[in-house]
């Protein structure tokens, strides 16, 4: 599979997982950087006024790969806006892709994700792994805001986390090649 990885990461959780989805697919990997320090303040502003802040723009090019994978956060039920502004330079290219995201989740799961994902990029992606911390912690007491930002997942999550995207990628693989028998 000639896979391309594109990756934000507030926190390092989805760094982690990144690494982990592009080695098991042996695929190209870049990273998308913020221009300038990045605040609490600035993702609920961001989130809030539909806003895609300037980041550090590393070439990237979606042609000719079987799959395109982008990898980030979900904050406030949306996709990060650092990946904004490389969605909207692959918009015109992008042919199939993924999204996959470990983040929060103590306020449950992201309805909305697909329907954004669409919206931003024309399409809609062949598969979505919406992974939340909350789903590693014990269940009680319930995973609350502050336990879930402040988890940082370890390397053996990161594997698990990383083998279930990948799961989630053949089984769509799987789904395309059967309807096109």
């Amino acid at each position: 599979m000639n896979a391309l990885v594109i990756s934000y990461s507030y926190t390092g959780n989805n760094e982690a997982l990144a690494n982990g989805v592009a080695s098991l697919l042996r695929a190209d990997r870049v990273r998308i950087e913020d221009a300038k320090r990045r605040s609490g303040w600035t993702v609920f502003l961001d989130m809030l006024m539909d806003r895609t802040p300037p980041t550090v723009r590393p070439a990237c090019e979606a042609e000719g790969r079987d799959v395109v994978v982008f990898i980030g956060p979900v904050w406030m039920g949306m996709v990060a806006s650092p990946l904004r502004a490389c969605f909207e330079r692959l918009r015109p290219t992008i042919g199939r892709y993924a999204f996959a995201s470990v983040s929060g989740g103590a306020d449950g799961p992201n309805p909305g994700l697909a329907a954004e994902l669409e919206r931003r990029l024309g399409k809609a992606p062949v598969a979505i792994a919406d992974l939340h911390i909350a789903g590693l912690l014990p269940p009680e007491p319930r995973p609350r805001r502050k336990d879930t930002s402040a988890y940082r997942i370890s390397g053996e999550e990161a594997g698990r986390l990383a083998e279930a995207v990948v799961a989630a990628l053949r089984d769509a693989a799987s789904r395309d090649a059967t309807a096109r028998a």
